[in-house]
């Protein structure tokens, strides 16, 4: 043996936000206590308050011109200087685990990323059962979905090009690349997303909606216009957020956060 220290493998959060503040004050202090490279937001929204909140989290906030998220997580990839790349939604816990199966799942230098099954959150319980059928269609060449925090070698990232630029359906496209690209791996503990807006919608009504949105655009329905009526009946935050920041909740100081502008995209 050579005695010398193992390198640490260097772990980027990618968060792509639109409207998200509550989720954001929520998600930032517990990415802010985990043990992270970088946490970085971009975020199409109009006002200012995800900036203060990634000032507070020491993380870098990127401001993106429009919602579209594979533009986003382009935008934040570019940004980042990790090893591996983390595509995590707003509403999605994160926790050590979480990164520590990463860990040990990168270090077969043949496994070029992956995702991790989902668990299904406060939905009917009629539902339930979809937890463990969207569990064995990803595990058998299924999907990787956005909320599933996709995780990939930044190298391997640009590699493929990285997502396309569209605003919906880019998790399902990458995702088919992805797969086809190299080994890849689903993990466990599972990743929990908020329950919010199949409470709001109704359980089936979300489920049902999701679900025939992949088969339009699989049929070659445009994504922009699938965007345009998957938010057609969006409740925007439009900045009240009923909850702020806490310093008190970070276990350790964070550095001072930055916000720039996306490299390439003419901000609005």
């Amino acid at each position: 043996m050579s005695g010398r220290p193992e390198k640490r493998l260097r772990i980027s959060v990618v968060v792509p936000a639109w409207n998200d503040q509550e989720d954001l004050v929520a998600l930032l202090p517990m990415l802010a206590n985990l043990d992270l490279h970088e946490i970085i937001v971009v975020d199409a929204s109009n006002d200012g308050k995800s900036s203060a909140f990634a000032q507070i989290a020491g993380a870098i906030l990127i401001r993106f011109p429009e919602p579209n998220r594979g533009g986003q997580m382009n935008c934040g990839a570019e940004s980042a200087t990790g090893d591996v790349l983390i595509f995590h939604h707003a509403d999605t816990q994160l926790t050590d685990a979480h990164l520590q199966a990463i860990r040990y799942a990168m270090d077969d230098p043949s496994v070029v990323g992956g995702a991790f099954y989902r668990k299904f959150d406060r939905r009917h319980p009629r539902l339930l059962w979809l937890e463990k059928i969207a569990r064995f269609l990803t595990r058998h060449g299924g999907t990787f979905y956005g909320d599933q925090s996709i995780f990939i070698r930044r190298e391997h990232f640009v590699a493929l090009g990285g997502y396309a630029k569209i605003p919906l359906m880019e998790d399902v496209e990458f995702s088919k690349r992805l797969r086809a690209s190299g080994r890849v791996i689903v993990l466990d503990p599972p990743v929990q997303s908020s329950g919010r807006r199949h409470l709001h919608r109704g359980a089936w009504r979300t489920s049902m909606q999701n679900a025939l949105f992949v088969i339009l655009y699989k049929c070659g329905a445009s994504p922009h216009g699938l965007h345009r009526w998957y938010y057609r009946d969006h409740r925007h935050a439009n900045g009240e957020v009923t909850r702020e920041l806490d310093p008190s909740t970070f276990r350790r100081k964070a550095k001072r956060g930055t916000s720039v502008n996306c490299p390439g995209e003419e901000a609005q």
